[in-house]
């Protein structure tokens, strides 16, 4: 059907929630985060004892800053993030100020990867990497759980395999 005729398609958010383990696994990320700068400048400030004060409190304030965005961030990343897989396309919504919706038509799907790093697997989770041809890079889902990610990337797998390619 011609562009402008017929009904308008409605990009609807997708379906899919992460997993909930998602929520630990990012705060654990930003814990780990801030820990990098705060404790050496606590195990100085402790140590130099004319420099105490000025080492100590970026400290205290790096701590209390990334302590914060570990318990607010994540339940707020937690609600936008959202996936869904149809046999036509991948689809991934992000974000809250500054929303991206990413579309992968099964057609252009070049490869599908899962991977699993220390955090993730601690967390039992995975996230799966659709790469595509487009110039904006590869559509991630991270945050799922490791079995799902594993049928995810199967039934991707098996999709795109009876897709017909793009011949745009």
């Amino acid at each position: 059907m011609p562009q402008g005729e017929g009904t308008a398609v409605v990009l609807r958010p997708p379906r899919n929630t992460l997993n909930e383990r998602a929520v630990g696994w990012w705060r654990a990320q930003w814990l780990l985060l801030t820990a990098v700068p705060v404790v050496p400048l606590a195990v100085l400030g402790a140590l130099i004892e004319p420099a105490r004060f000025w080492l100590l409190l970026p400290a205290a304030v790096l701590a209390a800053v990334g302590t914060a965005a570990a318990v607010l961030l994540p339940l707020w990343w937690f609600r936008t993030h959202r996936w869904e897989i149809t046999e036509d396309a991948v689809y991934v919504r992000t974000g809250f100020f500054w929303q991206e919706w990413r579309i992968a038509p099964m057609s252009r799907i070049q490869t599908v990867d899962t991977v699993r790093g220390p955090l993730e697997q601690l967390f039992r989770l995975a996230t799966v990497t659709v790469t595509t041809a487009s110039a904006k890079g590869a559509v991630r889902i991270a945050g799922l759980d490791h079995e799902v990610a594993a049928d995810l990337a199967r039934q991707l797998t098996r999709i795109t395999r009876d897709t017909p390619g793009d011949a745009t």
